[in-house]
């Protein structure tokens, strides 16, 4: 199977939302686990990372 770069998928894992930027895997566990938190996908237990509404959040951050 080929590799998808992460710049290109739509969802990320944990590890890979935590690579693509510069979060750690427990603030964006932390983040995630808010009811308002409006870049996470639940698939069943799974939490995936919307990238791009993940990128305007921190867009929108001033500070984590």
């Amino acid at each position: 199977m080929k590799e998808i770069p992460i710049w290109e998928k739509s969802n990320l894992t944990l590890e890979e939302a935590a690579a693509y930027s510069g979060i750690g895997i427990n603030k964006l566990r932390e983040i995630t686990n808010e009811p308002n938190c409006h870049f996470v996908l639940w698939v069943g237990s799974k939490r995936l990372i919307k990238r791009k509404q993940l990128d305007k959040y921190i867009d929108d951050c001033f500070s984590l």
